[in-house]
């Protein structure tokens, strides 16, 4: 015999539990299942353990997606400003670190803590340490067997995720679903992650590991200004992060490493003012000392700057404000805060979450073909599209 509820819930993650707690809430009855001894593991590791829950500065523009008007609904629907509100009702606090983030003050243990009374509050089951075995769908009903037993459900909603952090349990589960009921997944990558390099970029990367700087990096018509980091595998820091999920393989970026200084201009005013200064010391008036001394070196400069010809100045000059590079590849799913791709949005209805073409079915979160922007964006759709399917199923 199957164990009956309203709506089985496949993920207890971000969107998995807000859709859990506003389900709960029109009296469903409600079970979650998920596979892992400790839940919200992604909350738990996310902002450096103090979890970017939102951004005040949500948009739709600060969304990748085959199209870009899908996300439109769900953010209209449940704001920033709606889960600020429930953050503030729980006494949690918090604070903005930069560009519109929110932060908790204490822990992300803070937001897990509050996703959990809610659900309790809501007469939401959890089951942890789930393994699902098998989904299917017969007589209007969706059957699910685990290690638990059999669920059984009218309405079944997919929140496990995508591919990123496999460590803590990320797996394509939620795209195998869509395809057994004939949904189009959209291809999968990792994004906002940090990029590698060979030869000799990778060489100077080592040597600057550690080394950060505010840098411009920019993909196209596209370009972020934020923190960037050299490591001993080649470029990370939010502003590369940033670029690795418009960035495609095979292709360069451009890097303005002093994004607030015309570094030509700088150099021919420093070569009449300071005529007798090195090179390297000039350079490191605007940069780090390490940093002013690996580009001069990769440039074959040294010296007094009067001695140093117009063209080798504008060429220095480029290498600083136009700094092109091409990745050899991102570090993968390993270290990546997204997975790009998933279920085809055209699969979806934008207003609740539900496949078209399959009745009672639901994916919401990042198994969806919607990924933010770094700085709590990610976070900010979870809540949102599992609010809309909270509503509905």
């Amino acid at each position: 015999m199957s164990k009956p509820f309203d709506v089985i819930i496949i993920g207890a993650g971000a969107a998995g539990m807000m859709c859990a707690i506003e389900a709960g809430k029109r009296g469903r009855k409600v079970l979650i299942l998920d596979h892992a001894r400790k839940l919200c593991e992604k909350i738990r590791i996310s902002g450096g353990g103090r979890c970017n829950f939102t951004n005040i500065h949500t948009s739709p523009d600060n969304f990748l997606s085959q199209n870009k008007h899908f996300c439109k609904y769900a953010l209209k629907e449940y704001t920033p400003h709606d889960f600020i509100a429930l953050v503030e009702k729980h006494n949690i606090a918090y604070h903005e670190k930069k560009l519109g983030q929110l932060f908790c003050d204490d822990s992300a243990q803070n937001i897990i803590d509050m996703l959990m009374r809610e659900c309790a509050a809501a007469g939401v089951t959890i089951s942890k340490e789930t393994t699902i075995n098998s989904v299917s769908h017969e007589y209007e009903h969706y059957k699910v067997k685990t290690n638990k037993g059999v669920f059984s459900s009218v309405s079944l909603v997919i929140a496990t995720g995508g591919l990123s952090i496999p460590k803590i349990g990320a797996s394509g589960f939620g795209y195998d679903i869509a395809r057994q009921f004939g949904m189009n997944v959209l291809p999968t990558r990792a994004g906002l992650v940090p990029l590698t390099f060979t030869d000799h970029v990778l060489d100077r990367c080592k040597v600057l590991s550690g080394l950060s700087v505010e840098a411009s990096v920019s993909f196209g018509k596209t370009d972020f200004a934020e923190g960037f980091l050299f490591t001993h595998r080649g470029l990370s820091g939010p502003s590369i992060l940033q670029i690795s999920s418009y960035w495609q393989e095979g292709e360069e970026i451009e890097v303005n490493l002093v994004p607030d200084e015309d570094i030509e201009s700088f150099l021919k005013r420093q070569k009449d003012e300071n005529p007798k200064q090195d090179i390297q010391n000039i350079l490191a008036k605007t940069m780090p000392k390490k940093l002013a001394v690996s580009i001069c070196e990769n440039q074959n400069l040294s010296g007094r700057i009067a001695e140093i010809g117009h063209k080798k100045l504008s060429e220095l000059a480029m290498a600083v404000n136009r700094w092109r590079t091409k990745p050899n590849g991102t570090e993968g799913y390993r270290t990546a805060e997204v997975t790009l791709g998933g279920v085809d949005t055209t699969e979806l209805d934008a207003k609740t979450m539900e496949a078209k073409a399959q009745k009672g079915l639901f994916f919401i979160g990042e198994v969806v073909d919607v990924t933010g922007h770094l700085g709590g964006f990610n976070f900010q759709w979870a809540w949102s599209s599992g609010y809309v399917a909270g509503q509905v199923v």
